[in-house]
C-alpha cells in the first residue's frame, strides 16, 4: 500500500492520520488511501463505541505501538475520523504504512 495523497502530519509529539472508517466489513484491514484517508474496514459494529475500539487496536498492531498510545480525536460518530497517535514520528509512521 502506498500512503501517496494520504493526509498525515505531526501535531507536537503526536501524529494525526485523517481516515476513513468502514464498520461492518468481512474482516478487519487497512485496505489503502480513499481521497486524502486512510481506509480501515474493521467487523466491528458502529455501534457502543466498538467499531472506534477496533480501529485503535488494528492501528496500534500495525503499526507497532501500544493501544493506549491511539484515540479517535475527531469523529467518534462518524466514518471520516481524524485519529491521533502519540509519542511517535511522522517518518515512523509513515514507514510502518507502506
Amino acid at each position: 500500500m502506498t500512503v501517496s495523497g494520504l493526509r498525515i502530519e505531526q501535531a507536537g509529539e503526536d501524529v494525526l492520520i485523517w481516515v476513513k472508517a468502514v464498520p461492518g466489513a468481512s474482516r478487519d484491514e487497512i485496505s489503502g488511501v480513499v481521497g486524502d484517508r486512510l481506509k480501515i474496514r474493521i467487523s466491528a459494529p458502529p455501534e457502543g463505541g466498538k467499531a472506534n475500539k477496533a480501529i485503535c487496536k488494528l492501528l496500534a498492531s500495525s503499526l507497532g505501538v501500544k493501544p493506549n498510545q491511539i484515540s479517535i480525536e475527531r469523529g467518534e460518530t462518524s466514518p471520516a475520523k481524524i485519529v491521533r497517535i502519540t509519542g511517535v514520528v511522522l517518518d515512523d509512521v509513515i514507514s510502518e504504512l507502506t
